[in-house]
């Protein structure tokens, strides 16, 4: 139930922050987001915050956990939105943190306009977006002279639970394409890339980038839906798909033909 539009009576100032917390090792957070936390009077997190995170939270500060996962919510968004509104009145400083950045895919920008909505100052502090991170941390380029002069960033599942359509035009080019959230779409994806007789063209999986449980599925156009069953890889997961890909093998060739001459 939406609440009604009400004058703000408090002694702290009504404000929200909409923080990036990155991809999901704790270092990877910003020093800015880490001296917002300590300013919170109560902080809204996400499932996909690593929870080490919250060891950085003003002691004295509400927290609450609004974690979605798919077909799993603690809170619908509209409670998420009113939860943003009655806090901010009645404690002050709110903080909404939020795995990778806020403005990729993650609905910071409705939060921030509906607290705004209600006469409430808003501020945003970005975080490493997972798109970017989590390949290169395992070695992948999103883009590499020679072999991809730009990069997609596509949702693989919109709002109304089907597959973007901007991920067939992106099969189309030579770009690198990253899906986020789109394992439970990969077979549509694969179907997609194949229709574009790309079915050499490399594919990653990364499952829980970054973090200490983080699982890899390299593969094939053709054959990544193989190696994604044979790893159990499933959600949170982001797909790779391009040229790129290569890099993280002839890196670590590269790498063993050094430690080779050292031993020799």
């Amino acid at each position: 139930m939406r609440i009604e539009k009400q004058p703000l009576v408090m002694n702290k100032i009504p404000k929200l922050t909409v923080v990036g917390a990155g991809p999901g090792e704790v270092d990877l957070i910003t020093l800015k987001a880490i001296k917002v936390l300590k300013t919170a009077d109560v902080v809204l997190y996400d499932a996909l915050v690593n929870e080490e995170l919250l060891d950085f939270i003003n002691p004295n500060a509400e927290i609450i956990f609004v974690g979605k996962r798919r077909g799993c919510y603690a809170y619908q968004q509209a409670q998420i939105n009113d939860l943003i509104v009655t806090r901010a009145a009645t404690h002050g400083h709110v903080v909404r943190l939020k795995g990778g950045d806020p403005f990729i895919f993650g609905r910071g920008a409705e939060e921030m306009e509906f607290a705004a909505s209600f006469g409430i100052a808003t501020a945003m502090v970005p975080g490493i977006s997972s798109s970017l991170a989590v390949p290169a941390s395992q070695n992948i380029p999103v883009t590499k002279r020679g072999s991809a002069e730009s990069f997609w960033v596509i949702t693989g599942t919109t709002k109304e639970h089907k597959l973007s359509k901007d991920i067939a035009l992106a099969a189309k080019s030579n770009a690198t394409v990253v899906v986020l959230m789109g394992m439970g779409k990969l077979p549509e994806i694969i179907q997609l890339f194949q229709q574009e007789n790309k079915k050499d063209l490399p594919v990653a999986i990364i499952q829980n980038g970054t973090r200490t449980n983080e699982k890899v599925g390299i593969g094939t156009v053709e054959t990544i839906l193989q190696v994604v069953a044979e790893q159990q890889l499933s959600n949170p997961a982001i797909i790779v798909l391009g040229e790129v890909v290569k890099h993280r093998e002839v890196l670590a060739s590269i790498q063993q033909e050094y430690v080779k001459e050292l031993i020799a």
